[in-house]
């Protein structure tokens, strides 16, 4: 169960159309003291200069993740500091990213769950979104391929082609705890002692 008593920070992620942001504003209204923090809405604070993450120049794309990405750990560990836990919303597409993210976040018990529905659920969800939140996406297989090459043996994968939102989020806080817990990465100090 996700509870104040520890301080954690939960990381839902998955493809487009997975189900990420119905989920995670359903388990932040569900617990007690929480914050969702969209990593797509952090990632639009840039305005001038902007470039997407599958943007051109690559170069400037990848800072620019990257930049959101330390927003978004910086706001998670201001926001678990005052006592809520944060629950972030963002694609996170291979171990490095999610090392990088749990590195940032200090002191804290980090849950990642992804929510794996299977192509062609997320392909169907994205389609039915209202237009102005459907992301233009033809790159699902890879995804899903670098996700499991990656990430296939960290936190929970968590097949929610059948299941509701709601059901998804209530199992997400009630298991999360004890099935999405990752294991902070062993630095290179670490191995030598």
């Amino acid at each position: 169960m996700i509870t104040a008593e520890t301080p954690s920070c939960l990381i839902v992620t998955g493809m487009p159309g997975a189900g990420k942001s119905t989920v995670t504003r359903l388990v932040a209204e569900r617990l007690p003291r929480s914050a969702r923090l969209d990593g797509d809405h952090i990632s639009r604070l840039i305005v001038g200069g902007r470039v997407g993450a599958l943007g051109e120049p690559a170069d400037e794309a990848a800072r620019q993740v990257e930049l959101c990405n330390r927003n978004l750990c910086t706001l998670a560990n201001n926001i678990s500091d005052a006592g809520f836990t944060p629950v972030i919303d963002w694609v996170i597409p291979h171990r490095e990213q999610l090392d990088f993210f749990v590195s940032l976040l200090r002191d804290r018990q980090v849950l990642f769950a992804v929510l794996a529905p299977g192509i062609e659920v997320c392909r169907y969800r994205n389609t039915i979104r209202d237009p102005r939140e459907r992301f233009d996406f033809d790159g699902y297989e890879d995804l899903d391929a670098d996700m499991r090459r990656e990430l296939g043996d960290v936190g929970w994968w968590f097949d929610t082609a059948a299941l509701t939102p709601e059901r998804t989020a209530d199992r997400i806080i009630r298991e999360a705890g004890r099935r999405a817990l990752v294991s902070r990465p062993v630095s290179p100090a670490q191995k030598r002692v």
